[in-house]
């Protein structure tokens, strides 16, 4: 149920202190026998805040020490990007690591116009540079300094290897083991110099990483047809990292293009409340997205209006005709229009997505001849086919996704929220009409699918139960009145643990997985059968689990 101010514009009571949000990263030292308090990397890194010891100075320096560490160990020579999001705590955490890079002597390139930078222009940049580098000795890697979409307090820190993506989990799990130990041992080991000398240091040059992306996006993106067509285009950064690019965007390419709103605030004093009360920068939430869906239903005059997260990783698509769209309906528009409108992109290559993502997409891929890759939660499995071109598409049902350029070369390798606002013009411009109406097309041709998430409470037992359940632990024959098609713990994309489960009939789905920060696990689910199958998919779903893992 969402909160009652949910939707509304955040008021003063809503707002952090970023004063004593910054002191605290500077003044409170964290516990390194308190597992809240250790490193630990997610799929999107390593994140907390200050306020409670989870985000702080001494984090920070450890990390990046232990980066220092594995470039060593594999041998990783050349320059890091270094890049940071609009949050309170992105801008110290960036002065801290450049401290200890520089302190190391690493060559670090940062942002030439002391602004902000999204995690897929610093995934262009790694790329940029290591295109046709063959030795380990001169590639680029980076680190992007963002908690994604998270409240205003919150502080996140992702490293980036050489492919330019997300780091694996072999990868975060040796920085993060190693980044423990420099706060176990009181950061001894960790070498760092006053900041005043990592700025002036030979080893610290700019990189103008916008004028680097925002002149390159006509490899990817048809900018001429969207000029031509005249869409009329409304851009939200939201607060974000993609303020400057926007502007620069629509002046570089000569669009019709609206920056709606270019206040940057670390407190987001000007944002809607997301579902739960807080101040979230989500833009796959109609609450969030709030203000930006109103004045398209008022009559902005924008064809397309879009939105993005702080790092611009994600994705919001606003349309006149069906307000915020739906990111799995989204997704299943772009994998249709773009397997027909890129005819150099190689036949063979198949369709990413993520085993919860919905199953239009199958459906959509099917009708291309296309094989349907599906794989785990997290982007880094769309990594290896972005990059060798076996996969020119990966999505999330998050709102995340990327593709490749016109030739079928990478453009990025994490999730690019920019490209794929972009490329909603780019569909209305081509074929003109809006992705919501591409939708109801596709919904008439396959089906309407009902799609939902839950939670169910689970303790840490349960939860480390289900990570490790195999197909054999599942006798279930009937999932909702259908026949049980196939019961999942690897992805059959490409065959890795899904750390969970999931089950299909002929027209349904759930898939089950443990959360790694709450004592509950997530159900998704999806019926083609409408919302009374989809609701009893979903508690026959949470009843099978509960069986399974005691």
């Amino acid at each position: 149920m969402a909160h009652e101010r949910a939707g509304t514009t955040a008021q003063p009571q809503d707002l952090i202190d970023v004063d004593a949000l910054v002191a605290a990263y500077f003044d409170t030292a964290p516990d390194p026998d308190d597992p809240g308090q250790k490193v630990a990397f997610g799929t999107s890194g390593h994140r907390g805040t200050s306020l409670n010891g989870s985000f702080n100075e001494n984090h920070i320096a450890a990390i990046t020490q232990a980066i220092v560490d594995y470039r060593n160990g594999q041998g990783i020579g050349g320059p890091l990007f270094l890049g940071r999001d609009t949050h309170a705590l992105s801008g110290p955490a960036q002065d801290t690591a450049l401290e200890v890079l520089a302190a190391n002597g690493v060559h670090v390139l940062i942002d030439s116009r002391d602004r902000f930078t999204p995690t897929p222009a610093l995934s262009h940049a790694i790329l940029a540079h290591n295109r046709g580098r063959t030795n380990p000795a001169h590639h680029a890697d980076g680190v992007v300094i963002t908690p994604s979409h998270n409240p205003p307090q919150d502080g996140g820190f992702k490293y980036n290897p050489p492919h330019g993506g997300p780091a694996d989990s072999d990868a975060t799990g040796w920085i993060a083991g190693r980044a423990n130990e420099y706060l176990s041992g009181g950061l001894a080991g960790v070498n760092r110099v006053p900041l005043k000398a990592a700025k002036s240091a030979e080893t610290t040059d700019g990189y103008d990483f916008l004028d680097r992306y925002v002149g390159d996006l006509g490899n990817v993106i048809d900018l001429n047809v969207i000029r031509s067509a005249g869409v009329r285009i409304g851009a939200d950064p939201m607060g974000g990292a993609s303020v400057d690019y926007w502007a620069a965007i629509g002046e570089r390419h000569g669009l019709d293009l609206t920056v709606v709103n270019d206040a940057v605030d670390p407190r987001w004093s000007f944002m809607s409340l997301d579902w739960d009360g807080k101040i979230r920068m989500d833009c796959s939430s109609p609450y969030a997205m709030a203000s930006l869906i109103a004045r398209v239903e008022e009559g902005a005059g924008f064809d397309i209006a879009t939105g993005n997260d702080a790092d611009a990783d994600r994705h919001g698509i606003v349309t006149p005709d069906a307000g915020l769209m739906n990111p799995n309906h989204f997704l299943s528009v772009a994998i249709d229009y773009l397997y027909r409108n890129r005819p150099d992109w190689p036949q063979s290559a198949g369709v990413g997505k993520t085993l919860v993502s919905s199953s239009m997409i199958d459906r959509v891929a099917a009708s291309l001849g296309r094989e349907l890759v599906e794989v785990p939660v997290g982007f880094k499995w769309f990594v290896p086919g972005l990059l060798d071109g076996t996969g020119v598409f990966g999505g999330e049902e998050s709102a995340g996704a990327s593709f490749v350029r016109f030739d079928g070369s990478p453009w990025s390798t994490d999730k690019d929220g920019i490209l794929l606002c972009l490329l909603a013009s780019e569909i209305q411009a081509v074929t003109g009409s809006s992705p919501s109406d591409h939708y109801r097309g596709l919904a008439a041709e396959f089906g309407s699918p009902s799609y939902a998430r839950i939670d169910a409470p689970a303790t840490r037992e349960q939860k480390a139960s289900l990570a490790k359940l195999s197909a054999a632990d599942v006798t279930a024959t009937e999932l909702a009145g259908e026949g049980i098609t196939a019961k999942l713990t690897e992805a059959p994309g490409n065959g890795a643990a899904i750390g969970g489960l999931k089950v299909t009939t002929e027209n349904a789905w759930f898939a089950a997985r443990p959360s790694g920060t709450e004592d509950v696990y997530k159900i998704y689910a999806e019926s083609f059968r409408g919302d009374e199958h989809l609701a009893q998919v979903q508690a026959e779903a949470k009843a099978l689990v509960d069986s399974v893992i005691g």
